[in-house]
């Protein structure tokens, strides 16, 4: 199948094939369900280009993710030059730059959302705590929709007026997921002094989040309520994509459901133990929906549109 989508997405030369394979292959390592979704649900032209936008913003949050602040901040000094050398030439040195040139070349609106995603990097760089949710809004805004828009914007409409509802939809579903983000990998960011939930939430249930206990439970459990409130108005979203990527979306909010019950379930455990979701659940979710797509039920949505 690898081989087929290559062929169907352009991708020839033989040095490419072997990029867009060795980034296949970090991709399954480190975003294995979302692989796994792409895979199943996505059409085979679309699936290198995809794996290109994922790798690309992978090892962007890996390499400005270590050290000091200002060795984060020179890390992506030199890594955006690295990028726009590669968009402006259509070649690099590094497989996944290369790919990301490929990937932007078929798909050229993929370089407004590289120079916004690398804007947004500035962000992720700089932040240490997050005051409140205005903050946390604002940290989603400028870095976290930007990267989920680098895959995102290979999917979306091309009629203007849905794709501005396209791009707040997915909005609404990155600012749960964020969220969930947080509160799965709290033990973790803790540990690197760095965590995610707004500090005014934390001193409102005057919880310690190295300690289980009431307070660190009803702090979670706010917070699991407002990634639900955003992820039910994100519900939409799957019907503003054309129909070959509905089941993708679909897909994808049913897996940040199952993270969710997830965070639910462990509650005030999460001091001291990650949370992620049921792995025989996600694997249903999956094959229910690549058996809808395969019935081709998304001709249509309920409403009758074709986007």
């Amino acid at each position: 199948m690898w081989k087929r989508a290559l062929d169907r997405a352009g991708v020839r030369e033989p040095r490419l094939r072997r990029d867009y394979t060795e980034q296949r292959r970090a991709v399954r390592r480190f975003a294995a369900a979302e692989y796994a979704a792409a895979r199943l649900l996505l059409p085979a032209a679309l699936l290198p280009h995809v794996v290109a936008a994922v790798a690309f913003m992978h090892d962007t949050d890996d390499r400005i993710d270590r050290g000091t602040p200002d060795e984060r901040a020179a890390a992506l000094t030199e890594w955006d030059g690295l990028v726009r050398k590669a968009l402006a030439e259509g070649d690099s040195a590094l497989p996944v730059l290369r790919c990301l040139a490929r990937t932007a070349e078929s798909h050229p609106d993929m370089r407004a959302h590289v120079d916004e995603f690398l804007r947004g990097c500035e962000r992720e760089v700089a932040w240490r705590t997050l005051a409140d949710d205005e903050e946390l809004r604002r940290y989603v805004r400028e870095y976290s929709l930007p990267a989920l828009m680098l895959t995102a914007c290979l999917l979306a409409p091309a009629d203007a007026a849905t794709r501005t509802a396209f791009t707040e939809g997915c909005h609404l579903l990155i600012r749960a997921m964020q969220r969930i983000d947080f509160l799965e990998d709290l033990p973790e960011d803790v540990r690197a002094g760095r965590h995610g939930v707004p500090l005014d939430a934390v001193a409102r249930h005057g919880a310690d989040l190295t300690v289980p206990g009431p307070a660190l439970g009803r702090l979670v459990e706010e917070q699991a309520d407002r990634a639900a409130a955003d992820l039910a108005a994100a519900t939409p979203l799957p019907t503003l994509a054309a129909p070959p990527y509905r089941a993708f979306f679909r897909a994808l909010v049913g897996v940040q459901r199952l993270r969710l019950d997830a965070v639910r379930r462990a509650g005030a455990s999460l001091a001291t133990r990650t949370s992620g979701p049921s792995a025989p659940a996600a694997a249903l979710l999956l094959l229910r929906e690549a058996a809808r797509r395969v019935q081709g039920r998304d001709a249509s949505d309920r409403s009758g549109r074709t986007a």
